[in-house]
């Protein structure tokens, strides 16, 4: 099989079919990727024995001929736009959540000895927690221990399988060995504890993935090719899989007939380690991984795990793996590929890795993404030129303000964005202290309205009277949240921040008035130096020298406090973070929030729920949990809390403007998701 690139598309599951159908959605959702240049399409999972050993029953089914003609359109779409198509074949296992919600025991290698620790669930809304309960219609799962019989059945199932993929007129086969699946769950020490032929030395362990690649062989011959997924390390327990063994079994399915390997990675319990894997939040997680798969195998070997360009670039070059599969940046960007070829990196719109995507899968939904309002719909695009180009005056340059500007600009309408900051950004530019990604996010933003000629004036205040001198036809007001100090003794010490006075301090922008002269000094200095233009810098320079007490106490567990709290205690702080609420990190996506609570206190950040803030001091904060009264000492107070959806200028410029709208945290404190959804919504509208 010959592709035109070695980019790879990884099996990310849409839910888009109906009864395990393919649908036009999911076809659109995969040919977007193939028209925006992916040389190989993987599809997600698809179930080999439908609706036996499936995670939802809006995966694609291969058990029957029915599925034959959604696969069919399928590839004929993805081979129109020059690409190949690879379809996953899978058994969830004891992942198969559709079999304990039709009373079907899952089928193991061994019964788990013991259930995974949910403690993380603590940090789940009710909400959340009532949705992911339903997609397992609330029952306990049971399990069934594999006898040959069901072992001789799988293997011809993984092999008609992949006769209706041939049939289909597909490219490729990946089979599923990792994931904690029903093969990744074989070839792991953790999950089997077989003492038959299938148990016990890593032959054994590799053997039923081994016999299923070679019946998929006898029925596809040389018409399809065979890929095979494993994980070069399982993380979070003892027993998983270690790297020599997956180098080991990638030799013995080399051997048995696999034509390609592709490595991931797999962290054990999903509620504590799952940006461990399968979607990491480390760059290149995995190419150190597949280098030493790549070093045993003569095949070729794929990549995945964040694998920005540059990273699949180097991979390749350095010989640790022959194709870079991206996920999530083809998510972000399905046009991600052809803005590669034709040198205009810089265009591409990066993934923030923010789990927005992934969590809907939890729930059995189609994945969202934070920064692409078209993933999941692709008949939103290509923008729609406007017939009536309208002046559009946009207020604020952060998120929202900008997604606006471009947006417009692109139908075709003139647009002018006022700031009276000094720098784009807003409210992003300083989470991309605490948080990289979104600094990549606002380079694009700012890149983009660039490129295209977006009228930004920076130092700008924004009036009704000078709103109004500039004969806007609509005016968008992006000017974010409103931050209040605590109404507490105390609230209004000048140790005490709201995010707003901590940005001044660290940026030397904006205002200073309730700054300490010495802090003032040294932000007007960082100004001068141009430390504060540069959120790299700043957070190099901060682990040296962080111009605060030793103890700071952090009021609110959102999502910012979260973040700042880490952030605070890695540059050495005694950080006390008091949440009013029980959970944490809310609305982060599950899977960050979990690791972002598990980082703050392996950073020893001393956490509090249930706390309500009674007093601040010059030297410490006091609090109650329950009955009791407690301290903690304060040399800096931080406020994360108290935010709140305001537009004053919008209500100020009704009956002067003939349209206003309002975009972002200053109609719906909902972060960067939230900005860059409601500017689409806006600027597709005008």
């Amino acid at each position: 099989m010959t592709v035109p690139n070695r980019v790879v598309l990884p099996a990310m599951d849409m839910n888009l079919c109906e009864d395990g159908e393919i649908e036009k959605g999911d076809i659109d959702h995969f040919v977007a990727r193939s028209a925006g240049g992916t040389g190989l399409i993987i599809t997600g999972c698809c179930a080999v024995a439908y609706p036996v050993g499936c995670a939802s029953t809006k995966e694609p089914g291969l058990s029957e001929d029915r599925f034959i003609p959604g696969l069919k359109a399928l590839a004929d779409a993805v081979h129109d736009t020059g690409s190949k198509l690879c379809v996953q074949m899978t058994h969830h296992g004891r992942i198969a959540r559709i079999d304990t919600i039709m009373d079907r025991p899952m089928l193991v290698p061994s019964t788990p000895e013991a259930p995974r620790d949910m403690s993380a669930l603590a940090d789940n809304t009710p909400a959340e927690l009532q949705r992911m309960a339903a997609v397992s219609g609330g029952k306990a799962p049971t399990y069934h221990e594999a006898t040959q019989d069901d072992i001789d059945w799988l293997v011809r199932c993984f092999a008609e399988a992949a006769g209706r993929v041939k049939a289909a007129g597909g490219d490729a086969v990946e089979i599923h060995c990792a994931h904690g699946y029903v093969l990744g769950g074989f070839l792991s020490r953790a999950d089997n504890k077989r003492t038959d032929g299938y148990g016990g030395s890593l032959e054994n362990r590799a053997r039923l993935a081994v016999e299923v690649i070679r019946a998929v062989r006898a029925e596809v011959g040389d018409s399809l090719a065979i890929l095979i997924r494993v994980a070069g390390r399982e993380f979070g327990e003892d027993d998983g899989l270690t790297t020599e063994e997956a180098v080991a079994a990638s030799k013995l399915f080399e051997a048995a007939g696999a034509d390609a390997i592709h490595v991931t990675g797999w962290g054990r319990n999903a509620f504590s380690n799952f940006t461990d894997g399968p979607l990491p939040d480390k760059v290149g997680a995995y190419v150190e991984l597949a280098g030493e798969v790549k070093n045993a195998v003569s095949i070729p070997v794929i990549t995945v795990g964040r694998v920005l360009p540059e990273v699949g670039e180097k991979a390749i070059a350095e010989g640790k793996a022959d194709f870079a599969a991206m996920g999530r940046q083809l998510l972000a960007d399905p046009d991600l590929v052809n803005k590669l070829a034709a040198g205009t990196p810089e265009q591409i719109r990066p993934c923030i890795n923010c789990y927005v995507c992934v969590q809907e899968n939890f729930w059995d939904d189609t994945p969202l993404c934070a920064v692409n309002p078209a993933l999941g719909d692709e008949t939103l695009l290509p923008l729609v030129r406007t017939a009536t180009p309208k002046h559009v005056v946009v207020v604020g340059a952060g998120p929202g303000g900008l997604e606006v500007a471009r947006v417009a600009t692109e139908r075709g309408h003139r647009v002018t964005v006022v700031d009276k900051a000094d720098r784009l950004g807003g409210t992003l530019w300083f989470s991309s202290l605490t948080t990289p990604d979104n600094g990549r996010l606002l380079k694009w933003l700012e890149l983009e309205t660039s490129r295209l000629g977006v009228d930004i004036r920076l130092n700008t205040e924004a009036t009704v009277s000078s709103i109004k001198a500039l004969d806007a036809d609509v005016v968008v007001v992006a000017t974010g949240a409103v931050r209040e100090r605590p109404s507490v003794p105390g609230g209004d010490l000048p140790h005490v921040h709201t995010g707003d006075t901590l940005r001044a301090l660290m940026t030397g922008a904006g205002d200073t008035s309730q700054v300490p002269p010495f802090l003032r000094t040294m932000a007007k200095l960082g100004k001068l130096s141009g430390i504060t233009k540069r959120p790299a810098l700043i957070r190099a320079v901060t682990r040296k020298f962080l111009p605060m007490g030793k103890n700071v106490v952090v009021v609110g567990g959102s999502l910012v406090g979260l973040e700042l709290a880490e952030f605070l205690a890695e540059r050495g702080r005694n950080v006390t973070l008091l949440e009013e609420g029980q959970q944490l990190g809310v609305p982060m996506a599950m899977p960050r929030r979990w690791t972002a609570v598990r980082h703050a206190k392996e950073h020893g950040v001393v956490i509090h729920r249930n706390a309500t803030v009674q007093r601040i001091t010059k030297e410490h904060v006091e609090f109650r949990v329950g009955d009791e009264t407690l301290t903690a000492p304060a040399a800096m107070v931080v406020v994360a809390s108290g935010v709140s959806a305001q537009a004053p200028l919008a209500e100020a410029l009704a009956g002067v403007v003939a349209d206003v709208q309002v975009v972002g945290d200053a109609v719906s404190v909902d972060y960067i998701e939230g900005a860059i959804h409601t500017a689409w919504k806006v600027a597709t509208a005008l």
